[in-house]
């Protein structure tokens, strides 16, 4: 009896496939603009409405908190409902937050718009994360995976280009303005060219399950099949309870810890890059092109890491990465000379920063089984994104509190630290 998810762990990948893969990082590039908007943006709210670091710091992390609730709700919601409904789902909220963030007139109302924000990025991410690794067959599935991540600093470099043209014509309002009618322009390419995966379907069964896997089969070049194989025990659990089992607890732990320690060094560097550039007398415009090339450095690092995962183990990868990131992490904070040594310096360590955060992606995928993935994906992406909303928060309160740069960024390169130490207990799984 031929199973449908075998099928599509041993063919080779499809056309079609690697459309739906296109499509998810299209979605996680999004992700990037959208969550960095609020960083392309804050030097022209800084100034309007004269507000001082900490209070931008708290703003900065506001879509920070709405991605930690996110993730933790909707990525349950993802393994019940299904990753395609809760895609689109989040769009709607994200294009409402997007837009509604360009209306906003003091802190208090900017604030709960991001969160607002947040809440469908962080549902997207454990939808999407949980939709590439079920679309992808099992040679490439770290490779798309990783690749799905790499979208978000691509989101970040396009988004961040067209954020410095709208900064130097119009004000920062028009920023949220185009995050929100991009978002919208996703919900008909996910309707119509990402069905929901055959794994999930599997799962859910129902009386239509049967031909709604054989079409999506069609669409990927396979042949039908006559019936469905035999449901697994495992795939009648309750997702959060399977986190927690005796099987599931140490990845579900310390993965989660690692991607709450590097990402608060990760959106350290991604915050507070433009306000650091403004603060050293350059242009909002020129600010916004710092960022740009930090995310340059971010999408080589994925693109690069996915690229050696055929070669070496995930893990390995991570591990290295967060090493190297501490280090650069730190010599941005020793400041540069001028505007192209600081852009440079941005780029390296996005790279390494980034491709940290990749690769944990992928050993999130790797590590859960379909019944749970989404589930596991979110809890760590929500727990991770709730902590590391203390970031820029505390990396404001610190340079209110007159710390140089130099100390602060110290203190938040230990994050990667952290992550690397955790990943060290973690041990080889599948990596």
């Amino acid at each position: 009896m031929a199973d449908p998810r075998e099928i599509i762990d041993q063919r080779p990948m499809s056309r079609f496939q690697w459309c739906v893969v296109a499509i998810m990082i299209g979605l996680n590039a999004l992700d990037g603009f959208d969550v960095l908007s609020i960083s392309f943006a804050s030097p022209g709210i800084a100034r309007d409405w004269g507000i001082d670091r900490a209070a931008l710091g708290i703003v900065l992390s506001m879509e920070l908190i709405g991605m930690a609730i996110g993730s933790i709700v909707l990525g349950g919601v993802a393994d019940r409902m299904g990753r395609r409904w809760t895609i689109l789902c989040c769009l709607v909220v994200m294009a409402a937050g997007m837009f509604l963030a360009s209306t906003a007139h003091d802190v208090t109302s900017l604030s709960i718009w991001r969160v607002l924000t947040g809440l469908g990025i962080g549902g997207m991410l454990a939808a999407t994360n949980a939709a590439v690794a079920e679309v992808s067959n099992a040679a490439r599935r770290n490779l798309c995976v990783v690749l799905m991540a790499g979208g978000y600093p691509v989101g970040a470099i396009i988004g961040g280009s067209i954020a410095a043209v709208l900064l130097k014509e119009q004000g920062w309002q028009s920023v949220f303005e185009f995050g929100a009618i991009v978002t919208l322009c996703f919900i008909p390419i996910v309707w119509f060219f990402a069905p929901e995966s055959i794994a999930f379907e599997m799962q859910r069964r129902g009386p239509k399950t049967l031909a709604s896997v054989n079409r999506t089969l069609g669409r990927m070049g396979h042949g039908a099949i006559e019936v469905l194989p035999k449901r697994q025990e495992t795939e009648r659990k309750l997702p959060v309870a399977a986190l927690f089992s005796p099987a599931l607890i140490r990845p579900t732990l310390l993965l989660t810890l690692a991607y709450l320690a590097h990402i608060m060094t990760f959106y350290f560097i991604l915050k507070w890059i433009p306000k650091i550039v403004v603060d050293m007398g350059f242009a909002p415009a020129a600010a916004a092109g710092v960022l740009v090339w930090a995310n340059v450095g971010g999408a080589s690092g994925s693109l690069i890491l996915g690229l050696l995962t055929a070669k070496l183990r995930l893990r390995t990868l991570a591990i290295a990465a967060m090493a190297v990131s501490a280090v650069l992490v730190v010599i941005f904070g020793r400041g540069q000379a001028d505007l192209s040594q600081l852009a440079l310096v941005a780029a390296a360590a996005g790279f390494f920063t980034n491709a940290g955060v990749v690769a944990l992606y992928g050993l999130l995928a790797q590590s859960f089984p379909t019944e749970v993935r989404a589930t596991a994906t979110g809890f760590a992406i929500g727990v991770g994104r709730g902590g590391s909303a203390l970031a820029p928060a505390l990396a404001g309160f610190l340079f209110a509190a007159g710390y140089g740069l130099q100390l602060v960024a110290i203190l938040m390169a230990l994050g990667s630290v952290v992550a690397l130490l955790a990943l060290l207990a973690l041990g080889d799984r599948r990596s």
